[in-house]
């Protein structure tokens, strides 16, 4: 089943440097997925969130839930699995971007945009969340893309992110309503 599932991801890969990349596409594909590096977007974002009083919860939100996938992606399940990257194993496959140092499953890159951007698309106005997930998607096929990640790596790191995402949320809020939060809601202005 395992080696079912390598063939699949395997010539996914191919397919889509065989067939959908194109020169004049590749320089947005690799710009795309730098905004994700070290989840700098999201990063970015969530701290343009902390300044208005309005959004300063949102921000809170997301920076706990890019947190989460932090531990949970980058360094629980990514040593955990130790999965090496696509273009070690698959012969015919041009990397578009450096050699990552570190393992390929699950996608951090997918797991922080996903967790981050689920948390916007719950918590802001849907003209504000829907682009959200829109980039965290495009985040994640660049990952295919550049020939930096296997299909299931970004699957994984898709549900992942909307899990931790989820999970943050319920558990912020848990708290927020057992009367813990005083201090820092002043603090917050929530």
């Amino acid at each position: 089943m395992v080696q079912f599932l390598l063939n699949i991801d395997q010539s996914i890969l191919l397919w889509i440097q065989d067939v959908l990349r194109i020169p004049v596409l590749n320089p947005f594909f690799v710009f795309i997925t730098n905004l994700g590096n070290a989840g700098a977007i999201w990063l970015v974002i969530s701290v343009l969130l902390l300044i208005p009083k309005r959004t300063r919860k949102i921000g809170v939100l997301s920076i706990l839930a890019l947190i989460g996938s932090l531990l949970i992606n980058n360094l629980m399940l990514k040593n955990l699995v130790g999965r090496t990257r696509p273009y070690e194993n698959i012969a015919n496959l041009q990397l578009l971007v450096h050699k990552a140092s570190d393992f390929s499953f699950p996608s951090g890159h997918t797991g922080s945009s996903f967790a981050a951007a689920y948390v916007l698309y719950k918590e802001l106005p849907k003209k504000y969340g829907i682009p959200a997930m829109i980039l965290a998607g495009l985040i994640g096929f660049s990952r295919l893309y550049v020939g930096i990640h296997y299909p299931t790596d970004v699957l994984a790191g898709t549900v992942l992110g909307i899990f931790i995402a989820i999970w943050t949320r319920k558990l912020f809020y848990i708290w927020a309503s057992g009367g813990k939060m005083n201090r820092i809601k002043q603090f917050l202005y929530i």
